[in-house]
């Protein structure tokens, strides 16, 4: 089995000699982005000390990472490490429209290590806590739409691409589901997939709701 360092570099490996890679990371275009982001995923991170750093994102996040479901904390417990690791990047250098967790991302004391124990940290997880699952009301509709439009990089099961920094989906509050894919279509996330913008810009409210609807309703799933 592979040791995460081993992961992490395979995965940098992978996201710079793949153009399908390159074009799911257009965020960070800059020299600088680059290279810091392949400097993270080459450090070795440590879930027991991700644990004890995480202390101080469990007031929004909750002591066991299931977030919120009133759509404002997403879960992270399993999700991809090079995920965490590539959305923490965006914010602090304003690639992702976050304030609430800028003030904390940009603190000196939050290093590249800080960030690799806790990316490590929350890909160990496991699942637990419960999910603000949608109304249920057009599933057929969001399968539909996922399946066409998601499943090919997201995962027929919302288990997402770790290489190519696309998050796990499945068992997501709904309400933050909502709000996301809502702010990616409407431009104002700031570091949106630009082929996922495409995808989700003709969409309507109904067929954001549906699809939204439908991956709160996955199974959960892991790395």
């Amino acid at each position: 089995m592979k040791t995460l360092h081993a992961l992490l570099i395979a995965i940098t490996r992978a996201a710079l000699m793949s153009p399908v890679a390159n074009a799911q990371t257009t965020p960070t275009t800059t020299a600088e982005g680059n290279n810091e982001l392949r400097a993270l995923l080459a450090t070795p991170g440590d879930a027991v000390r991700g644990k004890k750093a995480f202390s101080t994102c469990e007031g929004c996040h909750r002591k066991n990472a299931s977030g919120r479901s009133d759509g404002t904390i997403p879960r992270l417990t399993g999700q991809h490490s090079s995920v965490i690791a590539k959305q923490v990047l965006d914010i602090r250098a304003d690639r992702r429209n976050n304030p609430s967790m800028q003030p904390f991302v940009v603190d000196p004391a939050f290093t590249m290590a800080k960030l690799a124990d806790i990316a490590a940290y929350l890909q160990s997880l496991p699942f637990e806590g419960s999910i603000g699952k949608g109304p249920g009301k057009d599933l057929s509709l969001g399968k539909q739409l996922y399946d066409r439009d998601c499943a090919s990089c997201h995962g027929a099961n919302g288990a997402g691409d770790p290489a190519k920094f696309n998050p796990i989906v499945a068992a997501q509050h709904y309400r933050y589901l909502l709000r996301e894919v809502t702010a990616i279509r409407d431009g104002s996330r700031g570091n949106s997939n630009a082929e996922m913008v495409k995808v989700v810009q003709p969409y309507t409210p109904a067929e954001i709701d549906a699809v939204s609807d439908y991956m709160s309703q996955m199974a959960p799933t892991r790395p």
